[in-house]
């Protein structure tokens, strides 16, 4: 690849210090609103993984002894690092990945919430004890950290991802080793100059860009003790196959296929709109994206249809650094042309488009789409089965809310669930039934909070312990049961 003039240097952080990768291949960063290359993302090699876990793995030894309350010190500073610099960060997430300023701000927000909740990490890691599990005998647990863990980050969401894992893994006394997305590895540069500024001793934090190549060497290596992932379901597979025949916790986060129900008593301009906002909300690239939205009887199909289509075509699409752009691009031309040939599937197997997005669009400098509405979707279509990763509403009708629930828990993925209704025997039948493990109610994205668990099941988790929260300490430590009894050797007493 030759040179181009003002792009960034993209290097590797390892034991506390900025260090070229030994990559002999390097990808194109661009930004996807306007097609400007912003740097070159190294593809590193097995050796940049050997040194960032080697720093790692020497650091673990000094950082798992320092007490709890010392280690959450370096959180507190990087949460107030990360409050002054929250417009730069979004703005760095916007360039690269093309969401809207709005959409970027709220990443970098619920990555300081999780810094937030893992400084109560004295509380999050206590043990148990009880007396006298017989006579004279006592028992407690202590939750120890493990070791190295490495985390492996998704390209749609650059900043917000990772910290879902390592403000938690390093507060529980581990360290870590963080592979950014190669499309998008520029935030991250600018996250640790910020960790560096916190004084967080060297080498338990490290950074190393790449591919397939790392990503075996992290899931391979000896050293390392679990792994993080979020991404799509065959790389999910391969990460949780491949490490835990290495003996290594996985938890690893897959594909989507978020079904958003709506019922005929649903506020109908708040389900709408709220159901758009699912879809489009980072021009769909996210998953927890809703994607189908049944509609239950022809009346509500038909008063969706009709407000959803007029919402959608009124979206303004740009580049996301306009204030005034709605939606921003896809992350490339491979996405986009992906895309393009789902909906041209959808046509092709009898459903109505009723918006297309893939017009008007090649004016536009960047790999934009506009938002696509498709009617009269049936559950045997590709776009009803596959992860569109993009702008497409998908329009289905049912007869009953049983219909709903069945299709719904037939598909292979199960990540998000919505209701919309007003109904509480409704809600409390959906919430029994539905199989996706986080569900909403009139909530577009049922993202749980920093302080509770995330993860799907079924094709859309591997592993076994849901991520960040409290369910995160249980995978970043290991329970020490101590039974004790105590000999009296005299009669001093």
């Amino acid at each position: 690849m030759g040179t181009t003039k003002n792009i960034e240097t993209i290097r590797d952080y390892i034991d506390g210090k900025w260090v070229a990768s030994t990559a002999k291949t390097f990808v194109p960063v661009i930004n996807p609103a306007t097609k400007q290359e912003l740097g070159a993302s190294p593809l590193g090699t097995s050796e940049d993984v050997n040194r960032a876990v080697a720093s790692a793995h020497i650091a673990f030894q000094e950082w798992k002894q320092t007490p709890v309350s010392d280690r959450i010190q370096f959180l507190f500073k990087m949460k107030n690092l990360m409050d002054a610099n929250v417009e730069e960060l979004a703005r760095a997430v916007t360039r690269e990945h093309g969401k809207t300023l709005v959409e970027a701000r709220g990443s970098v927000k619920r990555a300081i919430q999780m810094v937030e909740t893992a400084t109560g990490m004295p509380t999050f890691q206590m043990g148990e004890f009880l007396e006298d599990i017989a006579r004279g005998i006592d028992c407690n647990t202590i939750k120890k950290p493990m070791g190295v863990f490495a985390g492996i980050a998704p390209f749609n969401f650059p900043i917000m991802v990772p910290f879902w894992f390592w403000p938690f893994a390093i507060a529980s006394g581990n360290t870590f080793v963080l592979k950014p997305s190669e499309r998008v590895p520029l935030t991250f540069q600018l996250v640790f100059d910020l960790i560096e500024k916190t004084g967080l001793p060297k080498g338990v934090m490290n950074l190393v860009h790449g591919g397939k190549d790392v990503v075996t060497a992290l899931c391979t290596h000896p050293d390392v003790k679990g792994l993080c992932f979020v991404g799509s379901t065959p790389v999910a597979k391969y990460i949780y196959t491949t490490g835990a025949a290495h003996g290594k916790r996985v938890q690893a986060l897959g594909g989507a296929k978020n079904f958003m129900v709506v019922l005929p008593d649903a506020v109908m301009d708040k389900a709408v709109s709220t159901a758009l906002e699912s879809v489009i909300g980072c021009a769909g690239e996210r998953c927890l994206a809703g994607s189908v939205i049944v509609c239950v009887g022809d009346e509500t199909y038909k008063e969706v249809e009709s407000r959803i289509v007029r919402s959608a075509a009124d979206i303004t699409v740009g580049d996301g650094l306009d204030t005034h752009v709605q939606m921003g691009p896809v992350i490339s031309q491979e996405a986009k042309d992906r895309i393009k040939g789902l909906i041209q599937s959808a046509q092709d197997e009898g459903a109505k488009i009723l918006l297309d997005g893939r017009k008007d669009v090649d004016q536009l400098p960047g790999y934009f789409l506009k938002p696509s509405v498709i009617g009269n979707v049936t559950e045997n279509m590709r776009v009803a089965k596959e992860e569109i990763f993009g702008p497409v509403v998908l329009l289905a009708k049912v007869k009953t809310f049983d219909e709903a629930i069945a299709w719904m828990n037939r598909c292979n993925f199960s990540n998000t669930t919505t209701l919309f209704t007003q109904s509480g025997p409704a809600t409390r039948k959906f919430c029994n039934e539905a199989d996706p493990s986080m569900i909403g109610i009139n909530i577009g994205v049922p993202a749980p909070m920093s302080y509770f668990s995330f993860g799907g099941m079924k094709d859309s988790f591997y592993g076994d312990i849901k991520a960040h929260g409290a369910a995160s300490v249980d995978f970043f430590t290991d329970k020490k049961i101590v039974t004790t009894r105590w000999m009296a050797e005299s009669s001093v007493w």
